[in-house]
């Protein structure tokens, strides 16, 4: 069987009814060893995988690269086929741009690029997506720096949004590419789609644009059901209703809610997700956190073989985690009651802060030679003991993943989609 795109994958889903509904899950790819834990899991539960890069985690080297990695397109594309080697993991795989479009950089909204300058380079971003094989791209052109507290105004959204995909199907058909998958909209609240009315509006708008060009519509629209991601917790409230009202309209023009920032929820609240009809998921920081931890445990591990005369010399890890983590400012976007204006200084007399920003913000510096080069010395120090640290943490993230896997009746989603016509 050829592989299904999501636009496909979508249809069907939006066709189950009672215990085959499921809601898929979009998985932050923070690091390798994290791509390698979803294969795992995949390949024993039959899921398929989505995998949600934002333009700050991968990107064309030109645009500035990606930090998680050092990936750009290319070598993401490259280095999850190598993992799907490794694994033996012959299932479904996406490679899903999130939040692509016009300053989704932090440079480019910091430096106020003017809309037109902005256009380009998500344009450009979006064309090296599309020639290394994504399967589905964002388009949210809604971040813009000009508008600040207030809500952009739909049609300015709707008519950037169809410039964009204009764009990329003009590009895709001039190279000759298999079909991309969209998601349009934004959880942000600027983005506008905070009702069922708004959420209406938004598709009848953008899908009477689309039909006037021929251009192909959405699978997935993102709806703000109330979730709010903030330190190592989900503070927004999630409303049962909107999700199902949101839901509700999206079938109605054949498309797939999304929801964004789904970490740290309650059981009870991803446990009705399939029922409420919500599609697709993204969780991204969690499974970041839950590997920094499980760094964590075996730096503790580690402290206490050197105790016992079993390890000679402890590496640095937790001390260069701690260090970076501080230091890059990654942080403060996540941070509450004032803290992100806290300096590293203030930071570092502070353990319990210090370890909470080292635990939210860890997965940024994954990719600093710094870090992998301590890595490596706590797993050979381990090694001599006879634990196996990098498996450690690979079951570790599994295990954050599987509680979505569970919650969202994932299990066996592959097959179940080969039934459906």
């Amino acid at each position: 069987m050829n592989k299904l795109t999501l636009q496909e994958v979508v249809q069907k889903m939006l066709k189950m009814e009672g215990q085959e509904k499921s809601t898929m899950v979009g998985i932050g790819p923070m690091s390798r060893t994290l791509i390698k834990a979803s294969m795992k899991l995949a390949k024993e539960k039959d899921f398929p995988l989505m995998f949600i890069a934002s333009r700050n985690q991968v990107d064309a080297d030109e645009l500035g690269g990606g930090y998680v990695c050092n990936w750009n397109q290319e070598t993401f594309a490259q280095d999850i086929k190598e993992v799907a080697a490794e694994t033996h993991f012959d299932g479904l795989y996406y490679l899903c741009r999130d939040h692509g479009g016009p300053w989704q950089r932090d440079n480019e909204r910091n430096a106020h690029l003017p809309e037109a300058d902005a256009m380009e380079l998500g344009k450009r971003s979006y064309l090296y997506d599309l020639v290394n094989g994504f399967d589905l791209l964002h388009i949210d052109p809604t971040k813009d720096p000009y508008v600040v507290g207030k809500v952009i105004d739909p049609d300015v959204n709707v008519r950037r949004t169809v410039e964009l995909i204009e764009f990329v199907e003009g590009e895709r058909k001039a190279r000759h590419l298999p079909p991309v998958s969209y998601e349009v909209g934004t959880e942000e609240t600027n983005g506008g789609l905070t009702s069922p009315e708004n959420y209406q509006k938004f598709i009848e708008k953008l899908h009477t644009q689309l039909d006037k060009k021929g251009l192909p519509h959405p699978s997935f629209i993102v709806g703000n059901t109330g979730t709010l991601t903030r330190l190592t917790e989900n503070v927004g409230h999630v409303d049962s209703t909107s999700c199902k009202e949101l839901s509700a309209v999206a079938k109605k023009y054949g498309v797939g809610l999304k929801e964004h920032n789904g970490d740290y929820l309650d059981d009870a609240v991803l446990l009705e997700h399939p029922a409420l009809g919500v599609t697709a998921m993204n969780v991204a920081p969690e499974f970041g956190t839950v590997e920094t931890q499980a760094y964590l445990k075996l730096i503790e591990v580690e402290d206490r073989l050197v105790k016992q005369g079993l390890i000679k010399e402890a590496s640095g890890l937790g001390q260069a985690l701690r260090e970076e983590a501080v230091n890059s400012g990654r942080w403060k976007k996540w941070m509450v009651d004032g803290k992100d204006k806290l300096t590293p200084e203030e930071i570092f007399q502070d353990e319990k802060l210090t370890l909470l920003i080292t635990e939210i913000s860890g997965h940024y510096t994954f990719n600093n030679e710094r870090i992998k080069n301590e890595i490596r010395k706590l797993y050979d120090n381990l090694a001599v003991s006879g634990i196996d640290g990098e498996e450690y943490v690979i079951d570790k993230i599994a295990d954050s993943i599987d509680h979505y896997v569970e919650c969202f009746n994932l299990k066996g989603l592959t097959t179940r989609l080969q039934d459906v016509a």
